[in-house]
């Protein structure tokens, strides 16, 4: 029996703070591209940046780029731990991916995994995702019954559809 796979991201209206996740993604590659800021650094201008176009609010900004830090984290630090690629992290087809967040992945992943080197200790406890958080694209485990959901791009992670569990790991090989 094949294993039923749900899809987080399948309602078409995406809220907020998921295009907020996009749109500072974005301005964190363009940061890291342009200058030489830390990834602490250029997050901190996309804070900034969101909340004076008044994007989302002050808080709102704080947590979405609590959900970045986490997120590029955890990619940079099983990328340099495993010395395998983007594909493995996201454990699901390349083409599934929007093309753009896949590029803004992809670019900010090789900076990520060389200042994460610097910081093992603390992108190891780096590791839950909970519902109503957004997380990038990739594979999220329920922690109480093992379910999958499938991001193919940002969004918020739901309850487990399972289990109703809210609390979740990466998933890893």
């Amino acid at each position: 029996m094949a294993e039923d796979k749900h899809t987080a991201q399948e309602h078409p209206m995406r809220d907020t703070l998921s295009q907020a996740y996009e749109r500072m993604l974005e301005r964190v590659r363009h940061a890291l591209e342009t200058a030489e800021p830390t990834l602490e650094e250029a997050i901190q201008q996309a804070v900034h940046k969101a909340v004076h176009l008044e994007e989302i609010t002050r808080e709102e900004a704080h947590e979405v780029a609590d959900y970045l830090r986490r997120d590029l984290h955890d990619m940079g630090d099983y990328l340099s731990a495993s010395r395998r690629d983007l594909r493995t992290w996201l454990r699901m087809d390349l083409q599934l991916i929007e093309a753009r967040l896949l590029d803004l992945l992809t670019s900010v992943a090789d900076r990520t995994r060389l200042e994460l080197a610097e910081l093992e200790a603390q992108a190891r406890t780096v590791g839950l995702w909970h519902t109503g958080e957004v997380a990038g694209p990739g594979e999220l485990t329920c922690t109480q019954c093992g379910e999958t959901l499938h991001f193919t791009r940002s969004g918020r992670i739901p309850p487990c559809p399972r289990c109703k569990a809210t609390t979740f790991k990466r998933a890893r090989d």
